[in-house]
């Protein structure tokens, strides 16, 4: 019994000193090699992962700040007419809008209007009103054009621009535009546009029936219209 007790004791002091040499190797290899260090973030699982809020480009400013020529910006001048006071007149020659007032005075406002072959005259009174309106190019503007989109919406970017009149039942309107450096020229495929600001202040002026009189390029008359001091 007492051998086998030393017996014991004998393997117990190897066991503890097998023990001892692995700890003492393991500290060494951990000293030489140490472990790598991973970061996490803990997200509580009842919260989802939100990405970044990232804030809206601002809608790019379309209607571009133009200084017009002094005898395109909109003012107030002589101009003796038998027409009646809420009448427009358009002289296309002269690239004008003209407001009458009455008393012998209208309201003058820069226009672009027709290419060449694209000039129209006659009366007709506008019929709709539209803020910010949708644009439709009619069938024949798209055979000319196979590249025009088939519809857009009213915005900063739409051509119609502000505010558009229709006239009558044709597809021309008086109605504002994207490329205010473009007033007083012959640009547009019969349609009459002025600034976004001249044609929003037109508009405030005019009604649904009101008469609007367009002018042949042919009617090449003196400008009648004198500014008014």
């Amino acid at each position: 019994m007492f051998n086998s007790i030393k017996l014991n004791a004998r393997l117990a002091a190897a066991a503890f000193g097998a023990l001892a040499i692995g700890t003492v190797a393991f500290s060494n290899s951990a000293a030489a090699a140490p472990l790598p260090i991973f970061p996490f973030i803990l997200t509580p699982p009842t919260e989802a992962v939100q990405p970044p809020v990232q804030s809206m480009p601002q809608a790019q400013e379309e209607d571009r700040s133009v200084e017009l020529p002094a005898r395109l910006r909109r003012q107030v001048v002589a101009y003796p007419t038998r027409e009646a006071p809420g009448t427009v007149i358009i002289d296309t020659p002269h690239t004008y809008l003209y407001l009458v007032l009455g008393n012998g005075q209208a309201m003058r406002y820069g226009i672009g209007v027709g290419r060449d072959g694209f000039t129209w005259s006659g009366t007709q009174t506008i019929t709709k009103k539209a803020e910010w309106p949708d644009w439709t190019p009619p069938p024949e503007m798209i055979a000319r054009q196979p590249y025009l989109p088939r519809h857009m919406a009213g915005g900063p970017g739409n051509p119609l621009g502000a505010r558009a009149m229709y006239l009558g039942g044709t597809v021309y309107r008086i109605h504002g535009t994207n490329a205010p450096e473009t007033i007083g020229t012959h640009v547009s495929s019969g349609c009459l546009r002025l600034t976004n600001e001249d044609v929003t202040d037109l508009y405030s002026r005019v009604s649904v029936g009101t008469k609007v009189i367009v002018l042949p390029m042919t009617d090449r008359r003196a400008d009648l219209g004198t500014a008014v001091r």
